[in-house]
């Protein structure tokens, strides 16, 4: 797994940097000296050098010269912010900037935020030697409200064939923008529901020698599918994350033909028919809650790393904390299309101020295992001097977590409650049809609260032990202070 930062400053207790260079690069603003690689691949320090690449609207592109010592897989790593620039201001949502490596349309960077934010994209396989990298502010599907973009931190990363990495790289799919004609213009991805993250799963697959490679989305919202107080509740984030493409590999590494399949369009599984540029499948986000099909025409392209990886054991939501950046991304989301209750009540279950939440993660099971979708888990609060139980789920059924395993959850809590004030956090089996069904949970892998920014503030919970709840005994006491 590679961790990574939120901002230059963040103070989160998730943030840290991402190892790994192979070529570093001068960040000049134009053609800039080579300089040499490094020994190994995805090793050593981050590789951030140079002065940071400023590019304007309306201004000239800039170059950056880079040289690698070896053919392989490549990803490009940066810092990017830009000024008097917000995700949550209407007009003013993101600075665009495509990236093009050796003339070659590689991405487009949407930047949503004037603090400096790492980012990582597939640059797709580079031979060895000298290449260039161009910067262009992208006029066309910039907000009116960005005027410029600073990139710092350049580096390239490049992933020889027999490294595991490389393999992730080789098949990892290339997502173009969302223009439904009904949400808006045909740069919908420069102001809503944008791609944030990808990152990959190796599954196993049934011929020996066999892997099955699975890459998921993180996208800012989804303006349909799943309201935001469910979202909230049963997940954990107003994010939508996403599996989009899985594909069979065969010891080679070469791809098992007719396996390759992509979440197509009501959650469906879908074989892949579109066209491929190398291994990598060419999708297109087309549904308004991010699901996928396989013909493009959207001039926005996405060619997200999924160099990130997901720890057994961890909810999808991991990523998000290892990418602290996302939180503030999400919330300013929700607050500037309006899905935040104004005032905020945490006795309603409409969506609150989510800096006013507990982010959970929980783990536990259903016995017997075919009623995991009859029996739900909601996870409540209870605060000092206060007799209310918060509840994640607001007594909504529906809104409880029924799925196995260790899954993310929030409880809305009265605004300006800090950890100090929690004083129980409480278990509830809940009921979605009838059954006699129990719950046991098992561990409490983190807690925390957003700050102001924001950002996730240090995890205070740790908790592991046993509690079985039943129909009779509906609610237990999981985590107090000091137990």
């Amino acid at each position: 797994m590679v961790t990574r930062r939120g901002t230059a400053a963040s103070g989160s207790g998730f943030g840290a940097g991402r190892a790994g260079t192979v070529a570093v690069l001068a960040a000049a603003a134009v053609a800039a000296a080579v300089l040499p690689a490094a020994a190994q691949p995805f090793s050593g320090s981050g590789g951030h050098h140079g002065r940071a690449v400023t590019v304007e609207r309306g201004g000239p592109d800039r170059t950056v010269a880079f040289r690698t010592r070896h053919t392989g897989e490549a990803v490009l790593t940066l810092d990017s912010l830009a000024p008097g620039v917000s995700w949550g201001t209407e007009g003013s949502e993101s600075a665009v900037v495509s990236v093009r490596v050796d003339g070659r349309y590689v991405t487009d960077l949407v930047i949503p935020s004037d603090r400096p934010i790492e980012r990582s994209f597939s640059v797709g396989r580079l031979r060895e030697g000298h290449h260039r990298l161009r910067f262009g502010f992208a006029q066309d599907r910039s907000p009116a409200g960005a005027t410029r973009a600073r990139v710092a931190g350049i580096a390239v990363h490049v992933a020889r064939a027999d490294r595991p990495e490389a393999l992730v790289l080789r098949h990892a799919p290339v997502l173009y923008g969302r223009n439904v004609a009904a949400l808006g213009d045909r740069f919908q991805s420069a102001t809503t529901d944008t791609p944030l993250l990808a990152y990959h799963e190796v599954l196993p697959a049934r011929i020996p020698g066999h892997k099955v490679l699975q890459y998921s989305v993180i996208w800012s919202n989804e303006d349909g599918g799943t309201d935001s107080p469910a979202l909230m509740a049963r997940w954990g984030r107003t994010t939508d994350i996403e599996w989009a493409y899985r594909v069979e590999v065969d010891e080679h590494g070469d791809r098992v033909p007719g396996t390759g399949v992509y979440q197509a369009a009501n959650h469906r599984t879908l074989p892949f028919t579109g066209t491929y540029e190398g291994d990598r499948p060419l999708l297109e986000t087309c549904t308004s809650n991010n699901n996928l099909c396989d013909r493009v025409d959207d001039p926005m392209r996405f060619s997200l790393a999924p160099d990130q990886s997901l720890p057994t054991g961890q909810p999808r939501e991991h990523l998000m904390d290892t990418n602290p950046w996302t939180y503030p991304v999400m919330g300013q989301e929700m607050l500037r299309e309006g899905k935040v209750e104004s005032p905020p009540d945490p006795r309603t279950p409409a969506l609150g101020d989510q800096r006013a939440y507990l982010y959970l993660a929980v783990a536990h099971t259903a016995t017997p295992s075919d009623q995991t979708g009859s029996v739900g888990l909601a996870v409540a609060v209870r605060l000092k001097g206060d007799d209310k139980l918060y509840t994640s789920h607001h007594w909504i059924a529906g809104h409880s977590i029924t799925r196995d395993g260790t899954a993310a959850t929030t409880v809305e809590l009265p605004a300006g409650t800090g950890a100090a004030d929690i004083t129980e956090v409480v278990g509830l089996r809940t009921p979605v049809r009838e059954s006699e069904a129990t719950v046991r949970v098992t561990r409490i892998t983190r807690a925390f609260l957003l700050r102001q920014d924001y950002l996730p503030d240090a995890s205070f919970i740790d908790w592991t032990g046993g509690m079985t709840l039943t129909p009779q005994a509906p609610a237990a006491v999981l985590w107090q202070p000091g137990g």
